[in-house]
């Protein structure tokens, strides 16, 4: 059913098209006062790359995954009151997944890989209304700023992590621009559902917070048991209680408990924002406001107190027996994982500018979440996002561009310190991303060297990316590498052993 969404879309749109123009005689008087033509545009491009990982070849000398091949092909039909835009991504994963069948193409909030934009984009007069599977960029960042939160992040595979573009996750959105002056618009926008952040769920690139998310079930075990000697007291060392209690322990780790997400697809999950930008002299500034809900769910542990006293009824009833029963059977169900997509507001500032040479980028927000007093263990605390970043021109032609983002979470001293019962404990207040590129070009902008560096502060782990690029025409062709480091329990450095050589060639017409 889902997948017929897409051509549905495509011809529901251009019967309108047609409608309003039409294909027929009728129309020479219309286009013969000046009406815009119609024009088909076609395009894209086709990408082969080899990408051995280091590591696997040093380990085990062999090389796997290392062909990878994608074509993307854009379509656009325009006109004077309307366009059709289309942008489809054709690889092994994408074909697999439309074809082979997935179990998330079964949910309506769900966005096929193959799917890079679909939209149609209608004009009248000074508003423009954009409708479809849209990719949409809000703020000034380069990349991953506070403002820019319309769509998700495919992360199932970082060896693109820095085409923050190519990575995200379109979504079915109505886009609306308003042109309120020469130098002003207003924006709207509303997206009916939720899609998460986009992880790998097996192979190499499983992020450690997914896999953690079952290793947190075993930490239960000494949660209950400090519940029961607080409960219990001496009883619970009775020698006849060794049994129950080693049984107890048993059932509750065996048990299958359900650790998955929950469904986003129904209108509850809605999200909409208003963003005005305007320049004023040679400032660019935007403000925004935008009513969403985290990509990245919470994770917590309910039930353990209900487990104990369901432990302790069933056990003693209304008077301790002189004996402990040994056939007792707890019920481990009432502990449940619960996985929380967090609801919040966000009311955010950005500001472009050239001075001196640099051209500077900045945002500001604040997020604010339904835990205003900050000790809701399954609701992200408020906190506040800001990006300062700048590029410029250094000597001999060398373009250096920095940026550095960070969160700062509000009533830190409210957060607790087990994981188990808040899904923030253990985490630091602030987290700070630094992104540094030098770039320079050779041979008439032919050849292209870069190196990026994208450095988690807190987590002490970094991600490198060196590259040699040359173009001539159509073509280009690409070697670089990954290089993971740092500290193994960071979002970057758990990859270490994914550090990989990737040569490409790009073709595009």
């Amino acid at each position: 059913m889902r997948r017929t969404i897409l051509p549905l879309f495509l011809i529901i749109c251009s019967s309108l098209w047609a409608q309003d123009f039409g294909f027929g005689f009728d129309d020479d008087e219309e286009g013969s006062s000046g009406s815009k033509p119609v024009s088909f545009k076609f395009g894209g491009e086709i990408f082969i790359e080899a990408t051995p990982y280091i590591h696997e070849f040093q380990d085990e000398g062999r090389i796997s995954n290392i062909s990878i091949w994608n074509t993307r092909l854009d379509m656009s039909l325009l006109s004077k009151h309307i366009d059709l835009i289309t942008s489809f991504n054709l690889n092994e994963a994408s074909i697999n997944e439309l074809w082979l069948g997935s179990s998330n193409l079964s949910e309506s909030n769900y966005t096929p890989l193959i799917i890079d934009e679909a939209f149609a984009r209608v004009y009248m007069g000074p508003v423009n209304i954009e409708l479809g599977y849209r990719k949409l960029t809000w703020g000034k960042a380069d990349s991953n700023g506070p403002l820019d939160v319309t769509n998700p992040i495919d992360y199932s595979d970082l060896r693109n992590i820095d085409d923050l573009r190519a990575n995200k996750i379109a979504r079915p959105m109505v886009h609306l621009t308003v042109n309120t002056g020469a130098l002003s618009k207003l924006e709207g926008v509303f997206i009916p559902n939720l899609t998460g952040h986009r992880f790998a769920q097996e192979g190499r690139w499983v992020p450690g917070q997914l896999r953690n998310m079952v290793g947190t079930m075993a930490s239960v075990e000494n949660e209950i048991t400090g519940k029961f000697i607080n409960k219990f007291g001496a009883m619970i060392l009775d020698p006849a209680m060794v049994p129950i209690i080693t049984k107890v322990k048993e059932d509750m780790l065996a048990h299958p408990y359900d650790i998955t997400f929950p469904s986003t697809d129904s209108i509850e999950y809605f999200q909409a924002g208003l963003r005005y930008t305007m320049t004023i002299g040679s400032a660019d500034i935007g403000v925004q406001y935008y009513y969403g809900t985290f990509f990245r769910p919470s994770f917590i542990i309910t039930g353990i107190d209900e487990f104990v006293d369901d432990f302790a009824k069933g056990l003693m009833g209304a008077n301790p027996p002189e004996t402990f029963p040994s056939d007792y059977q707890c019920n481990p169900s009432l502990i449940s994982p619960l996985i929380k997509y967090n609801r919040y507001h966000q009311i955010g500032l950005d500001y472009a500018q050239i001075l001196a040479g640099f051209n500077i980028r900045a945002e500001a927000a604040i997020f604010i979440t339904e835990d205003l007093k900050g000790d809701d263990g399954s609701v992200q605390n408020p906190f506040i996002g800001w990006s300062l970043g700048f590029d410029r021109d250094l000597f001999a032609g060398i373009n250096l561009n920095i940026q550095c983002n960070e969160t700062i979470r509000l009533f830190n001293d409210k957060i607790g310190d087990n994981p188990i019962f808040d899904a923030e404990a253990g985490t630091s207040v602030t987290s700070t991303r630094l992104s540094i590129q030098l770039s320079k070009k050779f041979m008439r902008d032919k050849l292209e060297t870069k190196a990026t560096a994208i450095w988690d502060i807190e987590n002490s782990d970094c991600y490198l990316i060196p590259s040699i690029i040359y173009t001539a025409g159509n073509m280009s062709t690409e070697l670089s590498a990954g290089i993971f480091a740092g500290n193994t329990d960071g979002e970057l450095g758990q990859y270490w052993e994914n550090s990989f050589i990737k040569l490409g060639v790009r073709f595009s017409f």
